[in-house]
């Protein structure tokens, strides 16, 4: 008893001597709130609404570009900007100048899909989804976001447009094509979360587009409003899949698409990324997505066509969206917004709502204190051999092979047969048949007229005819010409295909007389390279189509040499 007395003088003594004017350490969250409550309390109306905003920048155009950045950022306020083309040394110079002068530091966005060379030179580009989308390891996926990730924080970036998760089910889709991960829901949620989950790791914010989805779709959202056709049902079975996955592991933001979605709109022609219906009701409370919400770009006709610039902001706020991207004139959208809230239209709830949100995400984003980027060595650390190094194993998991009659792959290399090369397709050729000659002996006899080729070919035992093309995020068919060219090579003579394109190129090609096929499905360096090794069984081919090109040749098929 005596001890516990003792005890209990202690306890009062030491809260006696606890010194009460020293603050308590606030919780994480309460710090974020305090920052953001802090900044939004000190905003004017047109501070408050320029945060909406994230405007075009380009680190590759004229001081006239450059002055009406800065005019948007010290007059209007604007909440952000996403980079465009340009290079990574000018893009930082102009992010630090840019952010020198905003009252409350800028979300900085872009588009880096496949790296940061979707829009910048002297720096690294990875392969297209569609192809990380044959890739059965996605621990490889994950490695691959979380460099691209490092590569945005180096560069001053906190958001990256990706990952896209639309499920390629149409093979003439002529907007996303390669940039999806394939038409298999669940290949694409797997590979999105894993791409996800690596770049959130470096603390850079990933944004999945195209909501609700733009995967079965004929037309360009640039050019025109596409329709999706399907039921409600089907949507959300298989286009929303991916979303909710995603949300379940905390992706940043989602990016709402411009489309003409009757099943979830029935205002007829009335886009997506204007619908209440679909950002508010669907997105937002039935889906219970708590992230930022990004309007597509607003200068696309598939919304531009649909109102004034001004009155497409104003409407894609109405719908939902918190943050209204690449706005075709920001000081008018901006002044329809204030005018809206003095009217009542916009009720200051909804204001706080979307503001602090993006606040919040500054907060996240180590935006609260600010430092300028660093440009020395800024290249180099852009280019580090580790990117090499994952470009190779991606394609070395991912290069296919969908024929193997008679065990024509590998090649034999010692038997000594006579074997010929035949390019085909107007990309360069030169790393496949450079890599091909340091292991057998093969004669090229590219350009010969089809008769003097056809008899040339008669000596040889084994022909590998490659197509390489030029533009490989094309999933066009294969020209008339060529595939003529392929069917009667392949009628006479013992054939081994390499296609350094897309699957798709393949759709109207008969494959009924040629031994061995292969699909490389870039026409880069390392994959031309890696595509010769499988060829001499340097290599393994272990890679499964992400999407269909036929009855026969479906998602999730291929043979492993």
């Amino acid at each position: 008893m005596k001890n516990i007395f003792v005890i209990l003088i202690v306890s009062i003594l030491g809260f006696g001597f606890y010194p009460h004017n020293k603050e308590i350490p606030l919780h994480p969250e309460n710090k974020k709130s305090k920052w953001v409550d802090s900044i939004y309390n000190g905003m004017t109306i047109q501070e408050k609404v320029g945060q909406l905003f994230m405007v075009a920048a380009y680190s590759n155009r004229d001081k006239n570009h450059v002055d009406s950045i800065e005019k948007l950022i010290k007059d209007y306020k604007i909440g952000g900007l996403i980079f465009f083309q340009g290079g990574p040394v000018r893009q930082a110079n102009l992010t630090n100048r840019y952010q020198s002068m905003a009252k409350v530091p800028l979300l900085i966005g872009m588009d880096a899909e496949w790296g940061l060379n979707m829009r910048l030179d002297s720096t690294v580009r990875y392969p297209y989804n569609m192809t990380l989308g044959a890739i059965k390891n996605n621990d490889l996926i994950k490695k691959i976001g979380s460099e691209i990730g490092k590569h945005c924080k180096r560069l001053g970036v906190h958001l990256n447009f990706a990952p896209v998760v639309d499920i390629n089910t149409n093979s003439n889709n002529p907007i996303i094509g390669v940039r999806s991960f394939g038409e298999d829901k669940l290949n694409v949620a797997n590979k999105a979360m894993a791409f996800t989950e690596g770049m959130q790791r470096q603390g850079i914010m990933a944004c999945a587009k195209h909501f609700p989805g733009h995967g079965d779709t004929d037309k360009d959202s640039h050019k025109t409003l596409p329709t999706v056709s399907f039921s409600k049902e089907r949507i959300d079975s298989v286009e929303l899949y991916p979303y909710k996955e995603l949300f379940k592991i905390g992706i940043s933001g989602v990016m709402v698409a411009h489309l003409n979605v009757p099943s979830l709109e029935p205002t007829n022609g009335l886009p997506s990324s204007l619908s209440y219906n679909v950002v508010t009701n669907i997105l937002k409370k039935q889906l219970e997505y708590k992230g930022l919400v990004f309007t597509d770009a607003l200068n696309m006709k598939g919304a531009a066509n649909y109102e004034e610039p001004g009155d497409i902001d104003l409407a894609a706020f109405k719908a939902g969206n918190d943050v209204l991207l690449f706005t075709e004139n920001a000081p008018r959208a901006i002044s329809k917004i204030i005018a809206a809230y003095h009217d009542n239209e916009i009720t200051e709830e909804r204001l706080a709502h979307s503001v602090k949100k993006i606040l919040e995400a500054k907060y996240e984003a180590n935006l609260n204190h600010f430092k300028p980027i660093d440009t020395e060595h800024l290249v180099n650390d852009l280019n580090g051999v580790i990117n090499q190094t994952l470009n190779e194993e991606a394609f070395s998991e991912a290069i296919t092979a969908i024929k193997n009659n008679k065990q024509v792959l590998p090649v034999n290399v010692s038997k000594q047969e006579k074997i010929a090369y035949v390019k085909l397709g107007d990309g360069d050729y030169g790393d496949f048949i450079s890599e091909l000659k340091l292991g057998m002996n093969v004669h090229d006899l590219t350009g010969l007229p089809i008769k003097k080729l056809l008899k040339a070919l008669k000596k040889y035992d084994k022909v590998i005819i490659g197509y390489h093309r030029l533009n490989y995020r094309l999933t066009d068919v294969m020209s008339d010409d060529d595939k003529k060219v392929i069917e009667v090579i392949s009628k006479k003579n013992k054939v081994i295909l390499d296609v350094f394109a897309s699957q798709y190129c393949l759709k109207q090609v008969s494959l009924k007389y040629i031994q061995g096929v292969i699909v490389s499905y870039e026409n880069s360096e390392l994959a031309q390279k890696v595509s010769a090794q499988i060829i001499l069984g340097k290599k393994e081919a272990i890679g499964k189509l992400p999407a269909s090109f036929n009855e026969e040749f479906v998602a999730g098929y291929g043979i492993k040499i």
